[in-house]
């Protein structure tokens, strides 16, 4: 990967509804625009993203998505309003962003979540998109959600069992996210410290499917578990506010815009056959399954797919 680099520029967009979203600018003032997409959602923009990119060639937009890391107001304070936080608030959000910075096109690189925002964005704007690199690819359909919060109960049967059990009796055959989400927004602290950390061990297992796995460090810290959790099932628990199957339905919309997919053949909890059929849908794609490898950037195969892909992009125009 490239050397960490500072951004040359950084700020907190205004875009209404009380919330403030912090942005950063960092490469070659001149170069080829780039927006990362983080995932999550609520995983923020960190220093890492930076590193996919040649700065000599790339102009790199990173943003913190609303209610997340430097971002304000954050997800993890007791009362925070999430109802102005949902996939459409985003996209408007990278808009607006897009024309203050004066950027006419520029790339996206998402992964996990950030696949599913990144594909919604570019097939409402597609315009605005010179091409997109996704790794860990998700759609965050009603079925993907299913597959993640109860199905892998038969891959992981007693982590998921303790994860069941974290709601009230009365909620464990509902709405799974919703019923944490609940837990999550409950005015007794406690309640809100165990869902997070409930929530947050079974994001931990359902990911562990690959050698070398190691758990998530950033667990460890209790306003990370919080400000995620609530995130992550305030958008699972409505499907991120998306038609099922939305985006493998239009993905003619990104027709003439090149893709690069790259999935771990090990991913379960993202299961490879969401990124193949949004390769099947979108002609432009290229499909890249990686033996061997699970979910995130983990792997070296995955990592030198990422960077081959936006080192071809740097060069077209």
């Amino acid at each position: 990967m490239y050397p960490d680099i500072e951004p040359y520029d950084h700020g907190l967009l205004d875009v209404g509804d009380g919330n403030r979203v912090y942005w950063e600018v960092c490469g070659n003032p001149n170069g080829k625009p780039a927006l990362v997409v983080h995932g999550g959602p609520g995983s923020g923009a960190g220093a890492g993203w930076r590193r996919y990119f040649d700065p000599a060639k790339y102009k790199i937009v990173l943003v913190d998505q609303r209610n997340c890391e430097r971002s304000t107001p954050d997800a993890a304070e007791p009362d925070v309003d999430l109802s102005t936080n949902t996939t459409w608030h985003l996209i408007a959000d990278f808009e607006q962003l897009r024309r203050e910075l004066g950027i006419e096109k520029w790339l996206l690189l998402g992964a996990s979540h950030g696949a599913t925002l990144g594909l919604a964005y570019a097939e409402q704007h597609p315009q605005a998109i010179s091409e997109i690199v996704l790794f860990s690819v998700t759609n965050t359909t009603r079925r993907e959600v299913e597959w993640i919060t109860r199905d892998m109960g038969r891959i992981f049967p007693e982590e998921w069992a303790r994860f069941r059990d974290g709601v009230p009796e009365d909620e464990r055959d509902g709405n799974l996210p919703l019923a944490y989400s609940r837990l999550l927004h409950d005015p007794d602290p406690a309640v809100r410290d165990k869902a997070a950390r409930d929530w947050c061990d079974w994001e931990d297992t359902h990911v562990r499917t690959a050698p070398g796995w190691r758990p998530d460090s950033r667990y460890d810290d209790p306003v990370f578990r919080l400000r995620l959790a609530r995130l992550v099932t305030h958008y699972w628990g409505h499907a991120a506010w998306l038609d099922e199957d939305v985006l493998v339905r239009e993905a003619g919309k990104l027709s003439g815009i090149p893709g690069v997919l790259i999935h771990g053949r090990l991913d379960i909890s993202s299961p490879p056959d969401v990124a193949w059929r949004m390769a099947q849908a979108w002609p432009d794609a290229e499909l890249h399954l990686v033996e061997q490898e699970g979910h995130g950037p983990g792997g070296d195969g995955t990592r030198e797919l990422i960077l081959g892909a936006l080192d071809r992009f740097a060069l077209r125009a």
